[in-house]
């Protein structure tokens, strides 16, 4: 997270609102007028003309952690009700909670947990869920509980309803599929009702199957790369919130392309992560804006 002063009372506000003039300043006035001090500010708008606006600010306030609840009010009132903003405040004190969904693969996954170890997630894991036991003892190395949760064809619907449940229980603010090497169904994502986020090679849908790089080999590419999304209804379609490749050659085998891609697999799914924790990442439509 931005390195910023007094973090009990440094917080980020996000907005997404039809496009008009006087939002920036109706926005800065108001923090103004409350005492606060800007210290970061992005904004993009799709159409100054009938467009969508979006804002990220990152404000400290002298006695905000005492009055958080006065300030969000008031912010409604006066400012996103007439504006008829989305918006939410994320407090820096809080860091979101993130629930991480494995399989066997655990290049991602022991990334994760490294990058939060070291400092560079400002995030909490409170747990870990698989469908298979190959990666418990890495996560409690780590000191985060494992938690099995088998999935078979026969017990889909009570697998995902377990998983529900700990993600709830756990208090998680949103889920990663660290290479979870199964299909969410709906009912998944609305019952959980917060965001997935997940991580694949970019052959899709060209390299589809069991097998990707032993067919991108075959086809003799010369990028292999990387998107993260988050999870909708519709495989492998939702929002991106980042990607990456990496040039390759005719020198290359079906494992060294392999062990390329899962380089790029990791680092694009650490931005993406560290992009959401941050509230760096707002939806529009199928598309994202990352600040």
């Amino acid at each position: 997270m931005t390195a910023v002063p007094d973090v009990p009372n440094t917080a980020t506000l996000t907005i997404t609102c039809p496009d008009r003039q006087g939002i920036v300043a109706a926005v800065s006035q108001f923090l103004h007028n409350h005492g606060a001090n800007i210290i970061h500010s992005d904004q993009h708008s799709t159409d100054p003309e009938g467009g969508t606006f979006f804002m990220r600010m990152e404000f400290h306030l002298e006695g905000l952690a005492q009055a958080r609840d006065s300030f969000e009010r008031a912010f409604a009132g006066v400012v996103a009700e007439p504006l008829n903003m989305a918006w939410q405040v994320s407090y820096a004190t809080r860091p979101k909670r993130m629930a991480v969904l494995v399989s066997r693969y655990d290049h991602c996954f022991l990334d994760l947990l490294w990058r939060k170890r070291r400092g560079e997630l400002n995030v909490e894991i409170p747990l870990v869920i698989s469908n298979h036991e190959d990666l418990r003892r890495d996560a409690e190395m780590f000191g985060i509980p494992f938690h099995l949760v088998p999935v078979t064809r026969d017990n889909k619907a009570e697998a995902e309803a377990e998983q529900i449940r700990l993600m709830h229980e756990a208090g998680v603010d949103f889920a990663v599929l660290a290479r979870y090497m199964q299909i969410l169904s709906g009912e998944f994502l609305q019952a959980f009702g917060r965001p997935v986020i997940n991580i694949h090679h970019s052959f899709l849908p060209a390299f589809v199957g069991a097998n990707p790089y032993r067919a991108a080999f075959n086809r003799g590419v010369k990028l292999i790369g990387a998107t993260s999304h988050y999870v909708t209804e519709e495989l492998d379609a939702g929002p991106i919130i980042a990607q990456d490749v990496v040039p390759v050659t005719h020198r290359e085998t079906p494992d060294t392309l392999m062990r390329l891609g899962r380089d790029v697999e990791r680092q694009v799914l650490a931005r993406a992560v560290k992009a959401h924790a941050e509230d760096r990442v707002l939806v529009y439509g199928n598309k994202t804006v990352v600040f």
